[in-house]
């Protein structure tokens, strides 16, 4: 395989599936703009747009095409017009948000990411919270979390912080990283592998900009001062995929707006409350005021922080899983995602999917 095709993630299992259509070429979004698709094939970059059939048929719009999905086109090239998507092929991870002005329909946001780098600088940005929220999505997409700690050169207590952020995010992996120095990025090289694609998420001015134009060698995204009262400035406005010289691809995306809470996976992110809440003397224990709740008591004995059940409790409301259980949660995600059309076929895809994904 091509050094091109292989940083696009063509596996031979891709390049199998699509041989199955022979008229048709294999591709991967790289980048969405109002009604058309930028799509890298083995060959070059070429514009696209949705077949008829897609766009008119496909009610739900998580099977619309999105940043990092695999795509089949009429052609390989747009020198007679643009392509056209005519399927988009079986994901193995999807961020998703709800979509603007709707209540229960979502949106994809990226797809077929096989680490998500969490970026969290070390100012002011600093928010525990804010990264609790941040794993929560990155587990219920399929893709694997890897904190990224940015500006250590503004921080001054960086063991302290260390040592917070093992209470919330214990058992994921973590890099420190600074811009001001020129290696200051190499601790995330590791993890940039050829085949695989990474997506840098978090808040506004954090410097994902920054370490992906270390990543690409060049200055290709826009970076901002950080303003004078010490808070981002936002610079990516549009999701695009890059590959890598040396190998692997990248995902940009815009700021924590573009990823409100639609799914969440609490289970894993707060394992340590779910374990506590297996002893509670009722199996729909709140943990509010209920007698012989496990949660509360770990409270009390310093085993838990109360701010980490705030949060908690909150991203389950978000996410309308408040007083549901973990089996009671799946169900709700299937129920919700496919409530506003005939979704029976589409709800077992996305059941099947989770299992694959877990």
């Amino acid at each position: 395989m091509d050094f091109r095709s292989l940083n696009l993630g063509f596996t031979e299992n891709l390049v199998q599936e699509a041989a199955l259509c022979p008229d048709f070429y294999l591709g991967r979004v790289i980048a969405q703009y109002k009604d058309l698709y930028k799509i890298a094939t083995k060959e070059n970059d070429i514009l696209a747009c949705l077949s008829g059939k897609l766009r008119y048929s496909s009610e739900d719009m998580l099977l619309f095409p999105s940043v990092g999905d695999f795509v089949l086109l009429d052609r390989n090239d747009d020198l007679h017009g643009n392509a056209v998507i005519s399927q988009v092929l079986k994901r193995k991870s999807l961020f998703v948000r709800r979509a603007a002005g709707t209540v229960h329909c979502v949106q994809a946001v990226s797809a077929n990411i096989d680490t998500a780098f969490i970026c969290m600088s070390l100012n002011s940005d600093f928010n525990l919270r804010r990264l609790e929220r941040y794993l929560s999505i990155t587990w219920d997409s399929g893709a694997s979390p890897v904190i990224v700690l940015t500006k250590a050169d503004l921080c001054e207590n960086l063991p302290f912080k260390l040592s917070e952020i093992d209470k919330v995010a214990s058992g994921v992996e973590l890099v420190v990283t600074s811009s001001i120095t020129e290696d200051g990025y190499k601790s995330i090289l590791k993890y940039v592998v050829p085949g695989k694609t990474i997506a840098f998420m978090g808040s506004s001015g954090v410097g994902k900009s920054s370490l992906i134009n270390r990543l690409l060698g060049e200055d290709v995204l826009t970076t901002r001062e950080i303003r004078k009262d010490d808070k981002g400035r936002h610079a990516t406005t549009n999701r695009e995929l890059f590959l890598i010289p040396f190998g692997g691809a990248v995902i940009d995306t815009p700021g924590m707006r573009e990823l409100g809470v639609e799914n969440v996976n609490l289970s894993k992110t707060f394992s340590d409350i779910e374990e506590f809440a297996e002893q509670c003397r009722f199996k729909d224990c709140r943990h509010e005021s209920e007698p012989g709740c496990a949660v509360l008591m770990a409270i009390e004995e310093g085993q838990l922080d109360k701010e980490r059940l705030i949060s908690y409790k909150k991203l389950k409301k978000e996410a309308k899983y408040e007083g549901l259980n973990s089996k009671q949660i799946d169900k709700e995600k299937i129920d919700t995602m496919f409530s506003d059309f005939d979704g029976i076929k589409n709800a077992r895809a996305y059941a099947k999917s989770k299992n694959t994904y877990e």
